[in-house]
């Protein structure tokens, strides 16, 4: 396991489900973790959760992903507090109720384009001038079993966003690992975090209770954070055992 001492995490989305799993698995493996997402007092409720650890440190940044100005400003004040950014989780995410073709809005679509993908962007181009200077810092972007198989119920604006949040890193690991730095794409199948409230059919307690947990992800993102700069850990695909695109299949 790589030395966390002194090094610093920003994770956005951190108010809750994955984004605060990470959030908190980090902060458990000695990192100082920035948490940043638009609700302040979900942050707050996850910092003091963090800070009442052992050891913990975390402080709290409100922020949309979307407004490019504010996250440049985001990491400005990091870096002028911590004096580095060493690794970036791209945890903000959403889905809309309207989704599939025959009731989605372009709304809908531009609001998922802005935090699914461009928010992803901001985040990434914010960070690249305090990694690139220390040679070293990896960036985990969230994504989706939906950026590499496509099915009906997320929609395509959540399932076109995902796969691009995929190539997306691919391509960051091209051009910047010359330069010390790497990216990984977490795509994970279904997991039982609020957004799911936001699916035209809520899975139930019993399908949910199936599902990865957010935990599963935090552990996850800490393993990979973890590693030794030499290692890039391009990609991880993860679903529940019970998997319930298989079992539909299997069905047919």
């Amino acid at each position: 396991m790589a030395n966390t001492t002194g090094r610093v995490a920003w994770v956005t989305g951190g108010g809750s489900g994955i984004g605060q799993a990470g959030a908190e698995a980090l902060a458990a493996d000695g990192w100082t973790v920035i948490v940043s997402g638009r609700r302040k007092d979900a942050l707050d409720a996850v910092v003091n959760g963090i800070n009442a650890r052992p050891a913990g440190r975390a402080e709290a940044l409100a922020l949309d992903v979307s407004r490019n100005d504010d996250v440049i400003a985001a990491a400005a004040r990091i870096v002028e507090a911590h004096g580095r950014i060493d690794l970036l989780v791209n945890s903000a995410g959403i889905n809309v109720p309207k989704r599939s073709w025959a009731d989605m809005e372009v709304a809908g679509w531009d609001k998922l384009v802005e935090i699914n993908l461009s928010g992803v962007l901001y985040c990434m181009r914010a960070v690249l001038p305090t990694m690139r200077a220390r040679k070293d810092g990896c960036i985990i972007n969230v994504a989706s079993w939906a950026g590499r198989h496509v099915s009906k119920m997320p929609g395509p604006a959540y399932t076109a966003t995902k796969h691009a949040v995929l190539a997306l890193t691919h391509s960051f690991n091209m051009d910047e690992c010359v330069n010390g730095l790497r990216a990984c794409c977490l795509s994970p199948a279904e997991v039982a975090t609020p957004i799911l409230k936001l699916r035209p059919v809520v899975p139930s307690a019993q399908e949910q209770a199936r599902m990865l947990q957010p935990e599963d992800l935090g552990r996850a993102i800490a393993f990979v954070a973890s590693q030794p700069p030499h290692v890039c850990i391009n990609e991880i695909l993860i679903s529940p055992t019970w998997n319930r695109g298989f079992v539909a299949m299997a069905s047919n």
